[in-house]
């Protein structure tokens, strides 16, 4: 027998330590790892890391084998792997309609439970009574199950156990916007059992969807039918998210420890180097100490101040715990195998020897990790005084499984037993790397000849879609509705993938699908939801966008091909020629740049072999699913409009089942023609006069609820009025308006009974002058029959009310009448098909939103992701009866959420963004601009086309001056809204187009040179006539305006608060007041205090009142810098804002002023000039806030007087 080699031996030394310390506890039966010889929990985290030391001694052994007993010894350690995986599975199958349920509702309810019974697989507590939503656990076993596979390890063993893992990737697939207990199980850090977003969570999921993406569950054994298919678009959204939180790890946790698991091994999740090292340096400066690291700030776990017997702490208790927090020393094994993945020699040493050091050695050799190192009760004064200064004990478990396992697993790496790619076989490690530059493939096809022959004119040549037979295009929602097949197993009761759009990632790559190649176009060229795609403009703007976001998140092998259709509603009015918008594009495009992004422009059949290629095996003939299980599958949109490319067909015999099925769902789409065209006959009397539509419509829906209207004038408030009838005013304060005595006859049409007569109202469709007169009837009818009533027009029968208005959309669609648009799509209740993506989108960059205008009651706030139809129920809500403000608001949603997305520094500092103050600013900029009154703003602004609203809001965020003027292009007839468009000022505007507002008031304080803008230059009395000087008057109250709707702060401006609280009892904001309490629960950088200043702010109706306020917050903190103790009591801002108003008023009048240049707010009591006074200079607000401040402190401050210079 040959002699044991030295690496032998040391082997051998390891595997006796993972047998005495790791083995021993796990179940003969199921394979699982008890927490503890008195415990008999298993929980999943813990399991997966407790095995990963057995995983990676197995592949040592394998790899330095000197004799046959090191291969039966890696053959024996690999099975203990495979039954602690397969044992996790069999507790998670038996839970499989839970899986079910979570994929839909995403309730904290119906989640997978966080541990099981080691002995028996079973559950051990119920549903509410722990923590058990953490999508990180759910997530590390899919990661490690890829990881397994791919190192030769065989886990999965039947088809039944596959479709199971396909739909734990559905479950995790929505990580982004879940909001979970995370790695620590207590959700907020007060333990109060509220769940958050957390990044490790998000990041984790990441990981595990790139790891299994495409990978055969039975390894090299496997067939097609063993693939998982993971959607790109999904992960795209949690790398967004992780990007938009991280160093932060949750809203109530400024940094957290568990993050290193995601910037690091295992999962490797964040691909920017600089945010990795942000990231890192921040959890060693603020949570290092000389045993480990403390999870997160304020941890009172296993702490001498916590009390044991119960299991929440009170929010102000958390100050207690601040510098005697618990040090765990596994977070140093994740620094070492850090140090080994980055060859950085150094830290692996620095971090062996401080490990070598709180090590607990037994009498046998043995070494134990301990769970974590306290603060000894005794010593806990000395600790918070002098952090790091004593010496602690080793509390909790030990060995820590989890540590111990990790322990090994580095010690094993950094002795070259294992390379850093064996434990990592799919290479996640390498995510930093470097990326080459994608090059986005676009071809351009047109629907028919016709559109082919019109470009050909223009000198441009592409294909028709008939042209590039045997290849076939069809729209995005054709591909959501072949997916929702994926993962279907009758046996387990599983349905598959649920119904959700699929974004651009999805729509860039080629499909083969028995045996056809499929292209398939875009979400946002498909009109048949929303009406943003019948504006060609915004298609051209959303184009850019996508191929912005193609360039940056492409990471699949092979360049992305986009599919751009050029579709009939794409032409002029009268269809002879292609849009100019259109054709501009397509020229761009031939250019090869276009919106930044590197495009190259060809025929699809060039592409095929530089595409990615994805197998949807899933749905050949020979796999168990059955496209036509239910008789109504596929038909989910019955709102649908228009059908798909009909060129793209097959003759009738030659079509398979899958044909069938693409025809079906397109079938279930299509539209026919039923309205009369509008009459032209001038004499005709109009059938509603204004002042009577809105009337005689309210008093009709009065009357279906049982109510009587009195016949005589009414006031209404305007909410519940029609927009397009000039009624809404979104500018103007009074809510209410008298309404004109009705002494002309109407035209409704009444039976004997004196009620309305519903088929004559039909047969006066046909005398309608416009379309507007058409939509007002069908609502009518929509409101007293419902839209399933059917009005036999023309003696035809089945044409319904709602068929009516989804053809008069279209008409409305061709002639680009927005306002019409708008008001069809509100009584039809359309929502945009991406509006709770959207949402969620934005709340989980961490801004809240709120819909409908304030106060409160009626302003609805929106904090954690809600489901679609709930969603859009809301902004119905808060919008009052005003369907036309509904859809705007969800138009609104969608176009922040593109932003936030694209332009993520138009956010800085704002935290909650609110819709309907937003919507008014948008109309009061636009009233101010064409000098018109508030309804004829109100009106101008729901006609504005998509695109130019989408660049009004994009102005309005970024706070560039811009000029709204009404354009020459002579109106249509047809349409009846005033054309206006929007331009950015150039250097000739009024002011610099570089926003200087309150974000640069302190660097604009500093400057002592600022030229000092003294109250009379900017009066009426005072202006030389020039056109610039008229211009500037208003400039910025409007800034405040601005800033206060859209609730910007400076930057760094909640830290401040916080300082500012440390030093006195609290600050009263309008009424409310902000206690200093509060600094016990949080920390300065927790977005959870920010929320809260935001939430005591937003008490306050006008964003101009909000703005200045915010200024003198922003004055008074800089006092927190002035070492003075205590600057009293609850310290009350309104106060401080009126006596710095006052003092202005004194300084005017000793000017002389007189008459309108001391008009008062009426709301608010404070002087409109002062509103519009410059921050800085001698005469700017914040001279006079901080005078103002200095009398209202004059006790506290210090006598010396230069402090406040």
């Amino acid at each position: 027998m040959r002699s044991r080699s030295n690496s032998g031996v040391r082997l051998d030394g390891y595997a006796r330590l993972v047998q005495r310390t790791i083995l021993c506890h796990q179940n003969p039966v199921t394979g699982l790892f008890s927490a503890g010889r008195d415990h008999k929990d298993a929980w999943v985290r813990d399991n997966i890391y407790s095995i990963l030391a057995v995983w990676g001694l197995g592949m040592a052994y394998r790899k330095n084998a000197d004799r046959d007993e090191d291969k039966a010894k890696a053959y024996e350690l690999e099975q203990n792997v495979v039954k602690l995986m397969r044992g996790l599975l069999q507790c998670m199958m038996r839970q499989v309609d839970k899986v079910e349920k979570f994929k839909r509702t995403q309730s904290t309810k119906d989640c997978l439970h966080a541990k099981y019974n080691s002995a028996t697989c079973a559950t051990v507590v119920g549903d509410d009574q722990w923590g058990h939503l953490q999508v990180d656990a759910t997530s590390l076993y899919l990661l490690f199950l890829a990881q397994m596979t791919a190192s030769g390890l065989r886990i999965i063993f039947t088809l039944d156990e596959v479709t199971f893992i396909q739909n734990l990737v559905f479950y995790i697939e929505a990580a982004y916007k879940v909001a979970d207990y995370g790695i620590w199980e207590r959700g907020d850090k007060t333990n109060q059992g509220i769940p958050e977003l957390n990044a490790s969570s998000v990041g984790m999921a990441k990981a595990a969807l790139e790891a299994i993406d495409e990978l055969d569950l039975f390894g090299a054994h496997g067939g097609h039918k063993s693939v998982i298919h993971v959607l790109p678009d999904e992960v795209e959204h949690c790398q967004s998210i992780l990007y938009s939180m991280l160093p932060r790890a949750s809203t109530s946790k400024e940094i957290d420890a568990g993050l290193l698991s995601i910037i690091s091994y295992p999962a490797f999740a964040v691909e920017d180097l600089n945010l990795v090292n942000v990231t890192k340096s921040e959890i060693i400066s603020k949570l290092q100490g000389r045993y480990g690291c403390c999870r997160f700030l304020r941890d009172g776990y296993k702490t001498p101040r916590e009390d044991p017997s119960r299991l929440h702490y009170d929010p102000a208790e958390l100050k207690l715990f601040e510098n005697i927090e618990c040090e765990w020393p596994v977070f140093w094994t994740y620094f070492l195998i850090d140090g080994v993945f980055n060859e950085d020699k150094i830290q692996v040493q620095e971090y062996r020897e401080a490990l070598e050091g709180i090590l607990i050695r037994e009498k046998n050799g043995i070494v134990l990790m301990p769970e974590l190192y306290a603060v000894p009760p005794e010593k806990v004064d000395e600790e918070y005084e002098n952090p790091h200064s004593v010496d602690r004990i080793p509390v909790g478990k030990l060995p820590h499984l989890w540590g111990q396992s990790l322990y090994v697993l580095s010690c094993l790496l950094a002795e070259g037993f294992l390379a850093a790619g064996e434990i990592d076989p799919l290479n996640r490690r390498f995510s930093t790397g470097f990326k080459p530059d994608v090059v986005v493939q676009v071809t351009v096809l047109a629907e028919s000849n016709h559109i082919k022959n019109l470009l050909q004119d223009h000198g441009i040549n592409v294909q028709s879609i008939a042209d590039i037979h045997p290849l076939r295009v069809q729209p995005a929602r054709i591909l959501s509705n072949l997916y929702t097949m994926l993962g279907r197993n009758k046996n387990m009761k599983l349905s598959g993938r649920p119904h959700r759009h699929i974004g651009v990632l999805g729509t860039s790559k080629l499909y083969v699908i028995r045996n056809q190649i499929f292209a398939f176009t875009p979400q946002f060229t498909d009109q048949h939801h929303f009406y943003l795609a019948l504006d060609n403009q915004m298609i051209v703007e959303m184009l850019k966008t996508e191929l912005a976001y193609l360039t940056s998140c492409w990471r699949m092998t092979g360049r992305p091909t986009l599919t751009f259709p050029i579709t009939h509603t794409m032409l002029v009015d009268d269809g002879t020629d292609i849009h100019p918008a259109v054709l501009a594009t397509i020229r761009k495009l031939e250019d090869g740049y276009f919106g930044g992004a590197r495009v190259k422009i060809g025929k699809l059949s060039e592409f095929l072999t530089t595409s990615f290629h994805t197998y949807l095996s899933f749905l050949d003939p020979d796999c168990d699913i059955k496209l036509f299980d239910d008789p109504n599958e596929g038909r989910n949109s019955p709102d649908s409009e228009y059908g798909g490319y009909p060129a793209d067909f097959c003759e009738k015999e030659s079509q398979d089942e899958l044909d069938q099925y693409i025809n079906d769902v397109l079938q279930s789409t299509a539209l026919k023609s039923y309205l009369p065209p509008t009459s032209k006959t001038a004499n005709q009397p109009p059938v509603f006069s204004a002042n009577h539509s809105t009337k005689e419509i309210l008093s009709i829906m009065a009357k279906t609820k049982g109510l009587e209207v009195p016949a005589v004038s009414m006031s209404l408030p305007t909410k519940v009025l029609n927009t397009h009838r000039k009624s809404l005013n979104l500018v103007d304060n009074p809510h209410f308006f008298e309404m004109k005595d009705c002494e002309n006859v109407s035209h409704l049409p009444k039976d004997a009974h004196g009620d309305l007569d519903c088929r004559k109202l039909v047969e006066q469709l046909k005398e309608c002058p416009t379309l507007h007169d058409q939509a007002d009837i069908l609502y009518i009818l929509h409101i007293l029959k419902g839209a399933d009533w059917d009005t036999e027009l023309d003696g035809q029968y089945g044409v319904t009310v709602h068929c009516l208005l989804n053809e008069l959309y279209r008409k409305a669609g061709l002639n680009q009448e927005w306002g019409l648009i708008r008001y069809i799509s509100g009584i039809l209740k359309k929502r945009v098909e991406v509006l709770a993506e959207a949402c969620t989108d934005l709340l989980s960059h961490h801004k809240q939103l709120t819909v409908g205008l304030p106060p409160e009651p009626r302003e609805k706030i929106i904090t954690t992701p809600l489901p679609p139809e709930e969603l859009t129920d809301l902004i119905y809500e808060a919008s009052g009866q005003d369907i036309s403000i509904a859809v705007l608001t969800q138009e609104i949603i969608m176009y922040l959420a593109m932003y936030v997305r694209s332009q993520p520094s138009l956010f800085v500092e704002m935290l909650r963004l609110r819709i309907g103050l937003i919507i008014q600013v948008m109309a009061t900029e636009l009233a101010r601009s064409l000098k018109c009154s508030g309804e004829e703003a109100s009106e101008s602004l729901m006609n504005l086309s998509p695109f130019d609203m989408k660049n009004l809001l994009h102005h309005i965020l970024s706070g560039k001056e811009f000029g709204v003027e009404r354009s020459l292009r002579p109106v249509d007839s047809s349409s009846s809204s005033p054309a206006i468009s929007i331009h950015e000022m150039g250097h000739s505007g009024a002011t610099k187009t570089e926003r200087s507002g309150i974000t640069k008031l302190k660097s604009e304080m500093k400057q002592r040179g600022s030229t000092p803008s003294s109250p009379t230059s900017t009066s009426p009395t005072g202006s030389n006539g020039d056109a610039s000087q008229g211009d500037r008057k208003g400039q910025w109250l409007r800034r405040r305006r601005l800033d206060g709707a859209i609730n910007r702060v400076p930057v760094g401006f909640y830290e401040k608060v916080w300082k500012i609280l440390q030093k006195c009892h609290g600050l009263s904001i309008d009424g409310y007041v902000l206690p200093s309490s509060t600094t016990r629960e949080m920390t300065p950088c927790e977005i959870k205090f920010a929320v809260h200043v935001e939430s005591v702010l937003n008490h306050v109706p006008q964003p101009e009142y909000r703005q200045l306020l915010v200024e003198a917050i922003l004055v008074l903190t800089f006092l927190s810098d002035i070492e003075v103790n205590s600057i009293g009591g609850i310290i009350h801002v309104d106060r401080i804002v009126h006596m710095a108003n006052d003092l202005f008023l004194q300084e005017l009048k000793s000017f002389g002023a007189t008459g309108r240049i001391l008009e008062k707010d009426v709301a608010t009591g404070i002087c409109h000039f002062f509103y519009d006074s410059a921050p800085s200079g001698a005469y700017g607000t914040m001279t006079y806030l901080t005078k103002a401040i200095i009398i209202y402190l004059h006790d506290f401050l210090p006598s010396t007087g230069c402090a406040l210079q």
